[in-house]
């Protein structure tokens, strides 16, 4: 497990020991008696970074800290995660996921679907030996995570507002799944109702923070895990490209105009366009937005007091949105 910002090294080595044994868990239920089965299953298991597993862990550190449940919780957070992600993939036409050819390209949209519905259902599995309350809130979030989904592909409607819709499709495709990573945690270790809901505010808005970051590092970095200005050559408004659309300066006609057309298949407008919004101040501005949300998150956290998961939970929400913004 890298490094986890704010923590102590006594809090680090309890999660990194609960971790490996939630790693250990995703393999075990990813595998299958189907050789090929087992082996789309795992496609992806080995290239994620667990951010919302250890969240679950670290919100545990709240309670009794890891236990059986807890490690159960965590890896259906994570199944689910994966299993969302090979659904993306398919709605994406993606050729790569996490520098590895996506599961799509490998095994056909066909597989790649079915592959997802499995990992869903084992994820669902684990939270059944869980309770009625860890289905309910698992069968709520996929609700949500999907509304998300299916908005997100989708553009804003006519008459609403753009900027709250994309962040509505940011707290239900991404937020949703943290915050009920976060819940888990402090669920199955015993924490009080007060605490569990905390957590949960907070993990959601970690979530957005986390996404509007993403969509940032798409326009700034060449490092960023995927081609630069990819949301902007699938024509996907994200708060940069809001707050340029919405301008009335008439030196942002050209950008405008860049942004109305198709630039898919367009290099030399994709490469001007990119260009000129990563020399615009909206750009700026939506790093302000996001480290207001970060900081909202940490907020949050203030009836529970100042103890080590607190601090790194705190940490964790600042280190989100200072990946080179």
């Amino acid at each position: 497990m890298a490094a986890l910002p704010g923590a102590t090294p006594q809090l680090e080595a309890r999660l990194t020991e609960g971790l490996r044994a939630v790693e250990a868990r995703l393999r075990t239920e990813v595998d299958h008696d189907d050789p090929f089965i087992a082996e789309a299953s795992a496609h992806l298991l080995s290239s994620g970074k667990r951010f919302r597993p250890i969240l679950t862990l670290l919100a545990a550190e709240l309670g009794d800290g890891f236990g059986p449940d807890v490690e159960a919780a965590a890896t259906a957070i994570e199944l689910t995660h994966l299993a969302s992600l090979y659904h993306d993939d398919v709605m994406d036409e993606a050729e790569m996921r996490r520098s590895v050819v996506s599961a799509n390209a490998t095994y056909g949209n066909s597989t790649a679907i079915l592959i997802g519905d499995l990992l869903f259902g084992t994820a669902s599995r684990l939270l059944a030996d869980l309770g009625a309350e860890a289905v309910r809130i698992q069968a709520e979030t996929f609700v949500r995570l999907c509304s998300g989904q299916i908005r997100d592909d989708h553009d804003c409607p006519e008459g609403a507002d753009p900027e709250q819709y994309y962040l509505g499709v940011l707290a239900d495709k991404t937020g949703v799944l943290i915050a009920t990573a976060a819940r888990y945690g402090a669920m199955f270790s015993g924490c009080d109702e007060q605490t569990c809901s905390v957590v949960e505010a907070y993990g959601e808005r970690l979530g957005v923070a986390f996404q509007l970051a993403d969509d940032i590092l798409d326009i700034s970095s060449d490092a960023s895990g995927k081609a630069p200005g990819t949301d902007l050559r699938e024509g996907v408004d994200t708060l940069p490209v809001i707050y340029v659309k919405a301008s009335t300066d008439p030196a942002d006609a050209e950008l405008q105009g860049l942004l109305a057309q198709d630039l898919r298949q367009d290099d030399v407008a994709h490469a001007r366009a990119l260009e000129l919004l990563r020399a615009h101040p909206a750009l700026d501005r939506a790093r302000d937005y996001t480290r207001r949300v970060s900081q909202e998150a940490q907020d949050l956290l203030a009836p529970l007091g100042d103890g080590d998961a607190v601090q790194a939970l705190r940490a964790l929400a600042a280190s989100v949105v200072d990946r080179d913004l």
